[in-house]
């Protein structure tokens, strides 16, 4: 899903008094990771992801690799904190970091 511009300034602006839900130390992405963001992008859509990796590259790669996997969108990527969107249409209310 491709988002504009506005779309995306109003997901950033939502996610900025989030917390991260899940954090990539140095062992890097491993399926029980990846399952984790996609639960937790099931839920709430709009999650942060932390990054506990030193080198720039790595993170970059670390930041593709799970949109890629996850099928979700980077919204914004400062320091070591990613955060990522994924729609779901099913989404429960009570859950997601989204107003409905």
């Amino acid at each position: 899903m491709l988002l504009n511009k506005s779309q995306k300034k109003r997901l950033r602006s939502l996610g900025h008094n989030l917390n991260p839900v899940v954090t990539v130390a140095n062992k890097g992405l491993s399926n029980n990771v990846i399952g984790e963001i996609n639960r937790a992008l099931g839920d709430h859509e709009l999650i942060k992801v932390k990054l506990a990796v030193a080198d720039r590259q790595v993170k970059r790669h670390l930041i593709a690799v799970i949109c890629k996997r996850t099928s979700a969108n980077l919204i914004q990527s400062i320091g070591n904190i990613a955060l990522v969107y994924r729609h779901n249409a099913c989404a429960d209310a009570k859950k997601s970091n989204l107003p409905y």
